[in-house]
């Protein structure tokens, strides 16, 4: 039985992944001080992992070496058997039943970008093995049902840690088999092929679209990871699942071939048809504007090949991005919409100021990165030329550090 802070932590954890702020868990819980090194100043009891391992991730590619403090506070917080909690306080001895999936897999991913820890991220691939279920997937906290958000992301830390998925299996069931069980197939209706349901509905096994599943779990269908970092292109829209004219003869998973395709295909019309972002549907409430599932959809197209079809949302998401980050003072969503930025090779310079303000004073910031520079893999023609124009650092006594960096830049893909 889940303990009332697990069941806290698991809620909190949910609205966090959608964007929507929630109450607290534990009335009588005192919230602990934000400690030194962490960014932002909000109660880290659920998503100091989470958020911290976003702004290293995202201030990385932005060629901003972060402070110690900051890279030793999220190391600090791995447990001795490799997993992550969410939050704990320094010095307080790791339970492992508060070790989740979500934290480990962000926070390897942002050790990966950082470089350097090498035998941080063994461990905690190793305890993602570990904890994986006999049906191939993750659940939030080990010992559950899998879940699609859980899974894609434990997918996209062994894609950053060069593990392969198809490779990593329980009971004969890979890392892959464990994200198909989640996704709609043929089966189901034209218009929900290819999305993702958070978990099968517990009575009959029935699988429901859900928006930030959908987004989450097509980085990794993709073959992605934080951060996205391609310079692959499809000069067309995502391919729809292809399925025969008797969809009752198809009942099987959707091939991981086709998975990425047909939830990116999934993902483009459901951002077409609700304006360039995805809706957060829950039970009594008014649809609200998804901001994380859009931001992670905008991750997944771009992965997958399709910028131009996620190029609306992106729009969309800058014009919002004050709302969703609390003018710059929410260092999770900064930090995610700094990644879509960069991604997208738009100008990153005022959300990479405001993400560093909410934290300690970098080591350094590299002279050498441009504004709307993406990371790349990899290059498949042609030769980019930078010119630099400035670059100007400001430390202001409680107003925080101004980095403004600007570049011409040729882009070619």
């Amino acid at each position: 039985m889940l303990t009332a802070a697990r069941l806290g932590a698991a809620a909190l954890s949910a609205a966090l992944l959608t964007g929507i702020a929630a109450g607290p868990a534990l009335a009588d819980v005192t919230p602990p001080a934000v400690p030194d090194g962490l960014y932002g100043k909000s109660d880290p009891t659920y998503d100091g992992v989470w958020r911290q391992s976003l702004a290293l991730t995202a201030l990385t590619t932005a060629r901003i070496t972060p402070a110690d403090s900051a890279v030793g506070w999220l190391t600090g917080q791995q447990c001795e058997d490799g997993g992550w909690p969410s939050y704990r306080n320094a010095g307080t001895a790791c339970d492992a039943k508060f070790e989740d999936s979500n934290a480990t897999a962000i926070a390897v991913q942002a050790l990966v970008a950082l470089g350097g820890h090498q035998d941080a991220v063994d461990k905690g691939v190793a305890w993602l093995k570990a904890n994986q279920n006999a049906d191939g997937s993750w659940a939030y906290n080990p010992g559950n049902p899998g879940d699609a958000d859980s899974t894609g992301l434990a997918v996209n830390a062994l894609f950053a840690a060069k593990t392969d998925p198809a490779g990593v299996a329980k009971a004969g069931k890979s890392a892959f088999d464990g994200l198909a069980l989640f996704q709609l197939g043929c089966a189901a209706p034209a218009d929900q092929r290819g999305a993702f349901a958070y978990q099968p509905d517990p009575a009959g096994g029935a699988l429901t679209p859900n928006a930030l599943a959908s987004a989450q779990a097509a980085l990794a269908a993709a073959g992605g990871r934080l951060p996205v970092a391609t310079s692959v292109r499809a000069d067309a829209a995502p391919k729809a699942l292809v399925c025969p004219s008797d969809a009752a003869a198809a009942p099987g998973p959707v091939a991981h071939a086709d998975s990425g395709e047909a939830v990116g295909a999934y993902l483009t019309a459901q951002l077409a048809a609700g304006g360039d972002h995805l809706t957060l549907t829950t039970p009594g409430a008014a649809p609200t504007p998804d901001y994380t599932a859009t931001a992670w959809a905008t991750l997944a197209l771009t992965q997958s090949g399709h910028p131009q079809q996620a190029a609306g949302a992106v729009d969309w998401l800058t014009k919002e991005g004050a709302t969703w980050t609390k003018g710059g003072t929410d260092a999770g969503a900064t930090a995610t919409l700094l990644l879509v930025a960069q991604a997208a090779h738009r100008d990153t310079t005022a959300l990479t100021g405001q993400l560093t303000a909410l934290g300690p004073t970098p080591k350094a910031a590299d002279a050498t990165a441009s504004a709307t520079e993406a990371p790349k893999e990899k290059k498949d023609g042609g030769i980019s030329q930078y010119w630099l124009i400035g670059v100007g650092l400001l430390v202001g006594i409680g107003g925080g550090l101004l980095l403004s960096l600007q570049r011409k830049r040729n882009p070619h893909l």
